[in-house]
């Protein structure tokens, strides 16, 4: 047995938790660069505001409506994320930390000391109590039944953020109102093949023969059938896979002219990525530079390139990767374009120790490497950014747009929130 927890808006719900006076408000968080919308609240999705639209086409609205805006603060966001997981964990056998703001849990043996559904209560309770944050809960015999009980649990207010779905009768019931396009796997494309073939809801496919799909679409498709018809194919992954490929980009708060800027925002991408890199324990040995100016400009030319550089052995030590991403960057840089983007990807991941060298190549090791990552890392773990490469340099032009920003209420004693008694 599954339960889906959820939570409602969450990145506007942490903007809200902290801003009180924004109750009943509506509240958009924008992408990078103050982009694009990319979460909503309650309020902002009754005014019709879709996801991924420009901010700047909703400027009536924004004045019409008192819109507050918020730049991404993730530094909030993964830390109020943090602290809901670490009370899950606390609640059930075993959790599955499946995005930033969902996580399934192991219901095994819950039933034989309260009921699910009053369990799910608690958990609503719980979370709301110690963190502020609203959840939802969907409880199911599998993942893809899980998902769909805890859309329900958002879209039905009468559920009271909990639905329960072990029952057969009432899974039918709910998977005949459920489009097709809202099961957990079935995309956009997929669903308008399926639509083909008459399959309009959850429950038509639910009774589609699963081999038939098998053979026409993929396995994945046969074992979501088998899910919603109550029988699990997908285990719980308590211990989350290592990547095997890590990319760091974004796109500049202006455009980018000098080589010195790119030079400073690709060694930061460099940085960030090695720190992933090492959080996962994980080495790696081929690295890749992309730059370019922006696609849809039409009065500019467009410029795009890239260049991979290999280690000799593989590495997690930022400094290696920092001096053959300036090779690569210094073989793909033209000056007198106006770039927009530049990034690095890390792949060819190996686990420390595990690889067989050259013969003819002498590598020399850097002897204090691991010590000297491990206290680079902590010591930006409790103060980010406190410790930098000097290819990196100081924050210029190159860094992203955030007019918006909220504080860091959670992780920065100078942005404690202050309360005042009158």
């Amino acid at each position: 047995m599954f339960a889906l927890v959820d939570c409602n808006n969450f990145y506007a719900s942490c903007e809200r938790l902290f801003r009180p006076d924004l109750k009943g408000r509506p509240i958009v968080v924008l992408s990078n660069n103050d982009g694009c919308v990319v979460a909503r609240s309650a309020e902002a999705k009754a005014l019709g505001i879709k996801m991924g639209v420009p901010f700047f086409q909703l400027q009536e609205l924004v004045q019409q409506h008192g819109i507050k805006a918020f730049s991404s603060n993730y530094a909030l966001y993964g830390d109020m994320s943090a602290r809901i997981m670490s009370l899950l964990e606390e609640m059930a056998p075993e959790i599955e930390v499946y995005s930033i703001d969902e996580a399934f849990l192991d219901l095994t043996g819950v039933s034989a000391c309260t009921s699910l559904e009053v369990f799910g209560q608690q958990v609503r309770n719980d979370v709301r109590q110690c963190t502020g944050i609203q959840v939802c809960v969907g409880i199911a015999p599998t993942k893809t039944l899980a998902k769909l009980a805890n859309h329900a649990a958002k879209r039905y207010p009468k559920t009271g953020g909990v639905v329960d779905l072990m029952d057969p009768a009432r899974q039918r019931k709910l998977l005949a109102i459920i489009p097709v396009d809202e099961v957990w796997g079935v995309g956009r494309r997929l669903s308008e093949r399926l639509n083909d073939m008459n399959i309009q809801t959850a429950l038509d496919l639910a009774k589609a023969c699963p081999k038939v799909l098998r053979r026409q679409f993929s396995v994945v498709l046969e074992r979501t059938v088998r899910e919603l018809n109550g029988i699990s194919c997908l285990e719980l992954d308590a211990a989350s896979s290592p990547k095997k490929q890590i990319i760091c980009s974004r796109s500049f708060g202006q455009r980018v002219t000098e080589y010195a800027d790119m030079h400073a925002a690709v060694c930061g991408h460099v940085e960030r990525a090695c720190e992933k890199l090492r959080s996962q324990g994980s080495t790696a040995r081929m690295l890749n530079v992309f730059i370019r100016t922006s696609p849809f400009n039409q009065h500019e030319p467009y410029y795009s390139n890239n260049a991979n550089v290999g280690l000799p052995e593989p590495s997690s030590d930022t400094r290696d990767f920092i001096m053959a991403a300036v090779r690569a960057l210094m073989s793909v840089w033209k000056p007198g374009f106006r770039y927009m983007k530049a990034g690095v990807m890390l792949s060819d991941f190996y686990e420390p120790g595990i690889f067989q060298p050259s013969l003819l190549e002498a590598v020399s090791p850097r002897v204090t490497s691991d010590a000297l990552m491990a206290t680079l890392d902590r010591i930006n773990q409790s103060s980010p950014g406190r410790i930098r490469f000097a290819g990196k340099g100081k924050a210029s032009n190159w860094t992203m747009k955030r007019q918006n920003l909220s504080p860091c209420y959670t992780t920065r004693w100078s942005e404690l929130p202050v309360a005042s008694l009158t």
